[in-house]
């Protein structure tokens, strides 16, 4: 599978949904904490030769505390071709993310505040 790509297009209702390019026979398999994930689905992609639409349902079991990460692999290689991660339950803030939006915040808040403070020193 040499040449294989597979490209995320989105996260929808519990699925990951991608496209997989460069194979004829296309051999995947999705893993979680070393299990297989079941219910992976590769469809050829009308009219597009050598496209497959992949899709990943993200099973319930699989959701807890932290960071799950699943594992979109080649059967034959083992080598990943893609991976997603599911963070649940983890206290906004710790996520760094999180951390970003309230500094964020943060500036704006100083930029009115120092926007204030001009127009009453001029005025």
């Amino acid at each position: 599978m040499d040449g294989v790509t597979l490209t995320k297009t989105r996260i929808r209702a519990g699925i990951w949904e991608g496209v997989l390019s460069g194979t004829d026979t296309p051999s995947l398999e999705v893993r979680h904490q070393e299990a297989e994930v079941p219910g992976l689905t590769v469809t050829a992609i009308p009219d597009r030769p050598g496209e497959w639409a992949v899709r990943v349902p993200v099973p319930v079991e699989a959701l807890g505390e932290g960071v799950q990460t699943f594992l979109i692999r080649n059967r034959a290689t083992g080598e990943t071709l893609q991976h997603f991660t599911i963070i649940t339950g983890v206290a906004m803030e710790d996520d760094l993310r999180a951390e970003v939006d309230l500094l964020r915040a943060e500036l704006d808040m100083l930029k009115r505040a120092f926007r204030r403070h001009c127009v009453e020193t001029l005025g």
